[in-house]
């Protein structure tokens, strides 16, 4: 079995929510000819294929490429944090019904994560709720930062608090990469901002004591933890000898840390994988392929299959580990025989 913890989806229709408020460039989707357009406002933001909002041509593939379950979340660009929160309240509700309403067709094959607009904690509470309780979804898909806040901030906590109670688990995906408008050429906010920010994430979380205060969250981070693994040893440094300036809310080393959150396998490189298995550990590493997107696993799971880890560890990577983070068991899933 795989289960593949990062894939995005969208619906094929969406209003043109620029039109109805008044405002913004909010995403629609327009089909062209052979093409289907993601729009922003009235400009072209990007061409996508079919695969990305036909659940048809999406099992088609997931068949093809073996892998049981995906676990659906949004695209992050659809996260409409920006927005009026009232706004943001009624778009996340439009992509988590059209999520739950892919799953409930399929559900011996999605999984969906619900997104909130975390730009105002009532409304994403409200709307958390929703999705546990109403839609059946076990979890969340996050932004790194909210608005250019970071993770740590107070104003989250109640939101925090709720998850913990609802047992929501939360992924954590990077968007709005710091220093994106200047570094644009290349395509360097994916290859450079996108680790950084998910190690932003990470440390925010970290130092300020986010573990510490909500024990119970289950959260997991795109990217293998982003560039967080890799620079570990210079942030603990960091903290060690400028404690003034990283110990301010929480007195613990982020190394006590590895163990309490999870991470997807998107590294794409074998030596850096066996490093993160080295680092994090068999037990907190989820396959996750980024589909339908060109930066990620074109075959999902091929890399953790050619490490020649052994049975157990390799069904811990494809598929247990994920529902670890889920907070789901092997008896609420279909037989696959």
């Amino acid at each position: 079995m795989k289960i593949d913890i990062h894939t995005h989806i969208m619906p094929d229709k969406m209003p043109n929510w620029t039109q109805k408020f008044g405002y913004g460039e909010f995403i629609h989707l327009e089909h062209r000819e052979c093409d289907a357009c993601m729009m922003k406002g009235d400009k072209v933001f990007r061409v996508v294929e079919k695969n990305c909002y036909d659940a048809t041509e999406r099992l088609k593939q997931m068949e093809e490429k073996e892998v049981t379950i995906q676990v659906l979340s949004t695209i992050p660009v659809l996260f409409n944090y920006w927005a009026n929160p009232q706004d943001g309240y009624e778009t996340s509700r439009f992509f988590n019904d059209h999520i739950a309403e892919t799953v409930s067709k399929e559900s011996h094959h999605f999984i969906g994560l619900g997104t909130v607009p975390l730009q105002d904690a009532d409304l994403a509470i409200k709307e958390m709720e929703r999705c546990i309780k109403e839609l059946r979804m076990p979890g969340l898909e996050i932004g790194s930062n909210i608005n250019g806040e970071n993770l740590s901030e107070q104003k989250f906590f109640p939101f925090y608090e709720a998850a913990e109670e609802l047992g929501c688990s939360l992924f954590v995906h990077p968007w709005e990469m710091m220093g994106e408008t200047q570094m644009e050429k290349y395509w360097l906010p994916w290859l450079v901002g996108m680790p950084a920010e998910t190690s932003r994430a990470v440390c925010s979380m970290i130092f300020g004591g986010i573990f510490e205060k909500f024990p119970k969250l289950r959260v997991a981070f795109a990217h293998g933890g982003g560039s967080f693994p890799f620079t570990l040893g210079r942030i603990e440094h960091g903290f060690k000898v400028r404690p003034d300036l990283t110990a301010v809310d929480n007195p613990v080393s982020p190394k006590e840390y590895i163990g309490r959150f999870w991470i997807d396998s998107l590294v794409h490189d074998r030596k850096v994988f066996q490093f993160l298995l080295d680092l994090i550990g068999e037990n907190h590493i989820c396959l996750g392929s980024d589909y339908p997107f060109p930066l990620g696993e074109h075959n999902p799971g091929r890399l953790i299959e050619k490490m020649d880890l052994g049975e157990k560890t390799t069904r811990k990577l494809l598929y247990r580990n994920a529902l670890d983070w889920l907070g789901l068991s092997e008896k609420n899933l279909p037989d696959f025989g």
